[in-house]
């Protein structure tokens, strides 16, 4: 659906256009979703139907310096639960070597609301003060209904620690931040930032914020991508992509056996529309239009950025395809074949560490085509129901552990991290955001967006004004290449408002190893020689304030003798 606003956009406040739209929007609705009393926004009851829990863990104490006591926020929600239901949680406090120092555990019933605990630390490890450092902090926890476990980790900094020392960097230019312009002798690059995860009215999302209560039901919300994507742009972010579920294009969370085929396909041809136009109209912001393929239960979801088809499996009470392209729902194998074939490039949304994206019966299984096709795996989520427009929502989920068994498996894919906006606050709950990294002198549009996904040139960052750029002998991160002597990995990182780098972690892992990710060092820069084989690298930095900034990483194929670590200071 198009919007046309008779007053420009710079003359109006937000809450205007947004008030605007949903008049206009509504006249548009299909007569199916006008059925809601007025004013009334329905809940999805089905896709999001989950167990939920984040943890808040602060990184610093209460007093700084003086004082490592701190409080641990546990959030919990069931979106669209119907009844009472119990969960479970632990939460272990991990030393930097990992052994365990603190554990609490409890039991809480959901009801329809979501439901916080807190648990207190009051700083110290059997009546001491722990030695300086940096500790993790666990959470797991999981609904009495299924045997899922929500498993979140998160560092804290401890005691006095001394701050890396970093090589000097020149920021790279950025359409919002840092510098407009190339500095001497930066990489030839320039940084966009953008949300690569939101909803709207063309499938679950778009409500307004007064109004949203979780996912909406199908094409019932007044707000749809020609309202996105202005948003977006004035809150400051270069990319948005409105990922609408592809199996709600009949406008339904289930199957509407009376859909009409050729409507369907329709709107999500109206969605591609709306981006290019937005696109042409508004050059350095790009407008992306596409899917988030799959269904939770017995499946999982990801992102298809640059698909012109739409994929689904339901059909009508006639045998129509409510799509353009067939695809078997929950075969990712069959999935990443055609999307390799077809030259789509995807993302593994909000990963969980099993029972998700099954080959085989395998969860996170490696295919061959999956890997060419599979550019991005989330790192972090802020919250998908969050109402928060002043970039202040404390619920974020962490996905690393997952992205890292996809690594493991075998994996070339790098970091991103998005909102899963469904409420009309599209990139504004968070400072989080994901960032390409586009040639200078390159437009910024689909294909060179695109581009820079496939040579995972990109960076996952809690603050949208931080650069990170990891490179591996010249080699930027993203990149794969064959080394026979010592590798030298070095940090490159700049913060827009002044943030200085509270800890570096670089992390080691083999791929196809289906093992475990390791900490290699906690410098900025190093010198090694790998043993022999397949190996990769990427980087996490933690800023004074907490946020979190990750690299993609590169990949490694080591000939010769090896192993040697040497630290450069």
């Amino acid at each position: 659906m198009k919007t046309s606003f008779p007053t420009p956009a710079s003359a109006l406040t937000w809450p205007a256009l947004l008030a605007m739209a949903s008049l206009i929007n509504l006249a548009a609705v299909p007569a199916r979703a006008q059925a809601a009393p007025p004013g009334a926004i329905a809940a999805a009851q089905h896709e999001h139907r989950e167990f939920e829990a984040t943890l808040l863990a602060p990184w610093h104490g209460d007093g700084g310096s003086q004082s490592d006591a701190r409080t641990f926020t546990l959030s919990f929600d069931y979106p669209g639960l119907q009844g009472r239901i119990g969960a479970h949680w632990q939460l272990d406090l991990l030393a930097p070597g990992g052994q365990p120092l603190a554990q609490w555990q409890g039991k809480i019933t959901l009801s329809g609301q979501p439901l916080d605990v807190t648990v207190r630390w009051p700083g110290q490890a059997g009546g001491r003060r722990p030695a300086p450092g940096v500790y993790r902090v666990r959470m797991r926890a999981g609904a009495d209904d299924n045997g899922e476990q929500v498993d979140q980790t998160w560092e804290i900094g401890v005691g006095a620690t001394p701050a890396p020392v970093l090589p000097a960097f020149n920021p790279l230019p950025a359409r919002r931040s840092l510098q407009a312009a190339p500095a001497p002798s930066s990489l030839p690059y320039t940084v966009y930032y953008g949300n690569l995860h939101s909803q709207t009215s063309d499938s679950d999302g778009g409500a307004p914020l007064g109004d949203c209560k979780g996912a909406q039901e199908p094409q019932t919300a007044p707000y749809g991508p020609d309202v996105a994507y202005p948003y977006a742009r004035e809150h400051g972010l270069d990319i948005l992509m409105t990922s609408e579920h592809n199996h709600m294009y009949d406008g339904s969370d289930g199957t509407d056996a009376s859909a009409d085929p050729a409507a369907a396909k329709a709107l999500y041809q109206a969605g591609l529309r709306t981006a290019r136009d937005f696109n042409a109209a508004h050059p350095g912001f790009l407008a992306l239009y596409g899917m988030e393929w799959g269904v939770i239960n017995n499946g999982g979801h990801l992102n298809i950025f640059n698909s012109d088809e739409l994929l689904g499996w339901e059909k009508t009470g006639k045998g129509e395809l409510l799509a353009d392209t067939a695809t078997a729902r929950s075969d990712y194998a069959s999935l990443y074949t055609l999307m390799k074939s077809r030259g789509w490039i995807g993302q593994f949304n909000h990963p969980s560490t099993s029972g998700q994206f099954k080959v085989d019966g395998v969860a996170l299984a490696y295919t061959p085509d999956g890997d060419e096709a599979m550019a991005l795996c989330e790192v972090l989520n802020t919250s998908a129901f969050s109402t928060n427009d002043k970039e202040g929502e404390t619920r974020r989920s962490n996905f690393e552990q997952a992205c890292n068994k996809l690594l493991e498996a075998g994996y070339h894919v790098a970091f991103s991290s998005n909102q899963d906006n469904h409420c009309a606050n599209w990139g504004a709950s968070y400072t989080n955001r994901t960032a390409v990294l586009v040639p200078n002198g390159v437009a910024l549009t689909r294909d060179s967006f695109v581009a820079a996904l496939r040579a995972r040139r990109v960076f996952a960052t809690m603050d949208k004004d931080a650069q990170l750029v990891f490179t591996a002998n010249g080699h930027l991160m993203g990149e794969r290449f064959a080394s026979s002597g010592p590798l030298n990995l070095k940090v490159h990182f700049a913060s827009g408002s002044g943030k200085r780098a509270a800890a570096v972690a670089i992390m080691e892992g083999v791929p196809g190893r289906n093992g475990t990710v390791t900490k290699l060092a906690d410098q900025a820069e190093v010198t090694i020689t790998p043993a022999q084989g397949a190996h990769f690298y990427y980087v996490k930095l933690t800023q004074e304030d907490g946020n979190i900034v990750w690299s993609a990483p590169v990949w490694v194929e080591q000939g010769g003798p090896g192993t040697a670590l040497v630290l450069i200071k």
